[in-house]
């Protein structure tokens, strides 16, 4: 249909005024009704229709590429979740492993007995500061050794970059093995250094009798073979900031700390980020190391964190739903301290 165009023609006007003037012709503006439509505005309502069409069938694209590692996850991670807190409600120890007894439901009666454990609170206070005290070591240490390596020359940067990744690739196991042999109070060296150079106290000293010191013991193991990873990575980052900006802090009379914490820590945060939190992970479930440096977990339980108490439980006792149980536990806890910590830096604007 041909749109309707009603247009007004210009009327020329020559009135008289009063006093015998003649008033100039004038013309009144052409007027347009009645469109009922036109090209442009069908290709834009058709220009809308194709991009929304390509944001839907564009929109899956990330997905099917992602698919493969979903299914993956899917099978490695959250079908044991879902087993894992299946079991927690449930009552299974050895005699419905056997099928001697069936299983039954439990509800919240093993988290119940957990919580009503007087031991259960001690282990959880001891791993949180345990661990706390491994992040911020590690951190520390791995930042003052990423800093290192910007300073020093190509040699000794290399060596030192091997000695971490070496430290880094001993498994655990082993590397626990290693220290406990080396502050063996018969045999280790370190207890022979240390009186050698007047320390007296530390003749024949055992570092796992007592509870802190067995702490501390495995503590410096637990750095030993993270920071690396720390330094590695933040190394790459501090690489990747222009030289111009450190030189510019440097000419302005900036000191060197005044430089990794003005100008080094905001480029470098999305990095810390990840660290901080993969250094929380890995030190709050530490298993390894507590279990083969202090025999199980110390004198009387006295160096037990949450991975070994619910080892313990789960294993050495066959109260698998109450093992199962302190797993979820650590679970949430986990995922609690993530999210509070990405929720923190959100609000101080850190862009993740």
């Amino acid at each position: 249909m041909t749109p309707s165009v009603q247009r007004a023609e210009p009327m020329a006007h020559n009135d008289t005024v009063p006093g015998g003037a003649v008033r100039e012709p004038t013309a009144v503006p052409v007027e347009r009704t009645g469109v009922t439509g036109g090209r442009g505005g069908a290709d834009r309502a058709g220009s809308r229709r194709n991009r929304a069409g390509a944001r839907r069938h564009g929109g899956w694209t990330p997905w099917l590429y992602l698919a493969p590692a979903l299914v993956v996850l899917g099978g490695l991670l959250v079908y044991p979740i879902y087993q894992l807190g299946l079991i927690s409600f449930l009552e299974y120890t050895q005699a419905q492993v056997s099928g001697g007894e069936p299983t039954t439901f439990q509800g919240l009666g093993n988290y119940a007995t957990l919580f009503g454990d007087s031991q259960f609170w001690q282990v959880l206070l001891a791993t949180v500061l345990f661990a706390a005290a491994c992040v911020v070591s590690t951190l520390a240490v791995g930042c003052a050794l990423a800093v290192l390596l910007t300073r020093i020359r190509a040699v000794p940067r290399l060596a030192l970059m091997l000695a971490a990744l070496g430290a880094w690739a001993t498994p655990a196991i082993t590397g626990s093995t290693v220290w406990v042999f080396l502050f063996d109070p018969d045999f280790g060296p370190v207890d022979k250094v240390l009186t050698a150079i007047g320390l007296s106290g530390f003749a024949d000293y055992s570092w796992t009798y007592d509870r802190y010191s067995a702490f501390l013991l495995v503590l410096l193991e637990v750095v030993w073979c993270s920071f690396p990873f720390v330094m590695v990575t933040l190394y790459a980052g501090i690489r990747a900031i222009p030289a111009e900006v450190l030189e510019a802090a440097a000419l302005d009379g900036a000191s060197a700390w005044r430089i990794w914490r003005s100008v080094m820590v905001p480029v470098l945060r999305p990095i810390l980020v990840v660290v901080t939190i993969q250094s929380i992970i890995w030190d709050f479930k530490v298993f390894t190391q507590i279990y083969v440096m202090t025999g199980g977990g110390g004198i009387a339980g006295q160096n037990l964190v949450l991975n070994v108490y619910a080892y313990q439980k789960a294993f050495a006792s066959s109260q698998y739903s109450l093992g199962s149980a302190i797993g979820v536990v650590m679970l949430l806890i986990l995922l609690a301290v993530t999210l509070g910590y990405l929720r923190l830096l959100r609000r101080r604007g850190a862009e993740l």
